[in-house]
């Protein structure tokens, strides 16, 4: 699939992605790579990117990296816990999330994700995601 392609994919099952302006560059079992663009649109005083808006890139590197993992017979995840640790601000450029599985369980996915920005890292989350399965 082209970066067009996952980001289409991205959009559809995340549609808070879209409106955030993130992109897709990478949706595999061992990583997952998504990128936004800083816009003052989306920051807090002094031109600084949102804190949330940085904590949402994250959560959804990491629910796209526990989807791309989940074992067989279940639908989806949902985000149980996060921790965030913000190590810099974005004033300018591009923020990249990668995230990647830590643990992959039959209820359970921890996935780590790192947050760069020119290279330099800017936050460190550590989520778990509760595995889904129909019910009946």
């Amino acid at each position: 699939m082209t970066t067009n392609d996952l980001t289409a994919f991205l959009h559809e099952k995340m549609p808070l992605c879209a409106t955030l302006g993130m992109k897709a560059e990478k949706m595999a079992v061992d990583e997952v790579i998504l990128t936004l663009d800083w816009t003052p649109a989306l920051c807090t005083s002094a031109g600084m990117l949102h804190g949330g808006v940085i904590m949402a890139l994250a959560d959804s590197a990491g629910g796209a990296a526990a989807f791309a993992n989940l074992p067989e017979g279940a639908t989806g995840t949902s985000t149980i816990e996060s921790k965030t640790n913000f190590l810099g601000a974005v004033r300018e450029g591009e923020v990249t999330a990668s995230a990647r599985p830590l643990h992959v369980g039959g209820s359970t996915i921890v996935i780590e994700t790192e947050i760069r920005n020119k290279g330099k890292l800017v936050g460190k989350v550590t989520q778990t995601q509760t595995v889904l399965r129909p019910r009946g």
